[in-house]
């Protein structure tokens, strides 16, 4: 990986530049994340944030997480049947997929066209959204709570990878243009159905929500 032999990785860990595990055998471990981090800086493109473990399964327990924190401030969340949040589920999923897809692409085609499946996602979570009878006020506010937890998973992969400022700065910055996309997809989606006229199955809202839509 660094192109350098096994003596000299030694030299730099008895240095204090490289840190070594060392198991009970006394043999040297090396992480790979502190191998990458030596690697120069000019790299053609930064590394994988799939290889550090971020994946649609991970980022879905940390909306588990935040869904119950963000309840008591979101009281049409707990007026969701289980079948209803199953169909919010399946489609955050989908898009979180497609999203995570398009930021690992290396080919500018390639991730154009999984943030357009995931704008398809957005589309079909804001659709959903008013078909249950969620004002539009309401669906942004929950797509928003959502959103400041992926950033933060992006941020600890991106240290866990061993991403250079610049290539951290490029990540955040590339996840919040795909973040602003998918919110406009979701109030489109929204929008298109209201505008139909199609509510059925609401879910209890807060008067003063109604009123504000």
């Amino acid at each position: 990986m660094l192109g350098v032999s096994p003596a000299t990785l030694r030299r730099w860990s008895d240095a204090g530049r490289l840190r070594v595990f060392t198991t009970p055998g006394g043999h040297r471990r090396f992480s790979r994340g502190a191998l990458e981090r030596l690697l120069p800086a000019d790299r053609s493109r930064r590394p994988s944030i799939g290889g550090a473990g971020l994946s649609p399964s991970r980022i879905a327990q940390t909306y588990r997480r935040a869904s119950r924190d963000a309840a008591p401030e979101l009281p049409w969340v707990l007026a969701l049947t289980d079948e209803q949040r199953l169909q919010f589920r399946e489609r955050g999923q989908l898009l979180v997929a497609s999203l995570l897809q398009s930021l690992d692409a290396t080919q500018p085609d390639v991730a154009a066209h999984h943030l357009n499946e995931a704008s398809g996602s957005a589309g079909e979570y804001g659709t959903v959204a008013a078909v249950l009878g969620l004002s539009l006020s309401q669906t942004v506010e929950g797509f928003l709570r959502f959103r400041a937890p992926f950033h933060h998973e992006l941020a600890v992969a991106a240290r866990r990878r061993g991403f250079d400022a610049a290539e951290t700065t490029d990540l955040l910055e590339t996840a919040e243009r795909a973040m602003d996309r998918l919110l406009v997809a979701t109030m489109t989606g929204h929008g298109l159905t209201t505008g139909r006229g199609v509510r059925k199955g609401a879910v209890a809202a807060n008067p003063k929500e109604d009123r504000r839509a």
